[in-house]
């Protein structure tokens, strides 16, 4: 659902769990996205917005990514799908939300690493603010992203509004596991969310 519009704020309740070092999902705690009624009128445009287009490649130059990405949806118990095991250096678009430069935050997460080693998003804890990230779109223009934050949150404590929630602009949110291995249904006991803001876009 690449072209989703809404019309007023929205609501997300989610919690990101799952443990993306061996393929569980992303865990949505509702499994759904509430659009609430109302007007709204949008934000000056300050900064650059883009039609709809799916993400086909992201790099990241200061942690050294540079990866396909393909969409992902929802798992059958209500997660955020993850790109399979043996496309664990590929990235995952979740496409039911915005696409990379629309309004909203597009969200990509990826593997942090699997029982063979590194996977795409393994450095996504040493990425600095103020980084570029360039995400390729079907369309063959090239959004380009300027990192806000990059922030550790438990499982179970993770900010969705603040992850899900920022309509007022095109923002984008790269998600991976981090902190310490616990094992069991758990796996890393936190997220790592990168915090960023389409500064740019150019053509391939």
């Amino acid at each position: 659902m690449a072209a989703t519009r809404f019309t007023g704020p929205i609501a997300i309740v989610v919690a990101l769990a799952g443990v993306l070092a061996v393929g569980a999902g992303l865990t949505e705690e509702t499994g759904l996205w509430e659009a609430l009624a109302g007007d709204s009128t949008p934000p000056p445009r300050e900064f650059p917005v883009l039609e709809p287009s799916r993400p086909i490649r992201i790099e990241i130059p200061s942690i050294g990514v540079e990866a396909p990405v393909h969409g992902v949806g929802l798992a059958d118990d209500g997660s955020i799908s993850v790109p399979s095991l043996h496309r664990h250096n590929e990235a995952g678009w979740y496409d039911r939300g915005p696409t990379p430069g629309e309004f909203g935050p597009a969200i990509i997460v990826g593997h942090a690493d699997t029982k063979d080693g590194p996977s795409v998003f393994y450095s996504l804890a040493k990425l600095k603010p103020g980084a570029t990230v360039e995400v390729t779109r079907r369309d063959r223009s090239i959004a380009i992203f300027e990192v806000n934050s990059v922030e550790r949150f438990g499982k179970s404590k993770l900010p969705a509004d603040r992850v899900y929630g920022d309509y007022t602009r095109p923002g984008l949110r790269l998600v991976t596991c981090g902190g310490q291995w616990v094992g069991g249904g758990i796996g890393y006991q936190d997220n790592i969310v990168a915090f960023a803001s389409l500064v740019e876009t150019k053509n391939a």
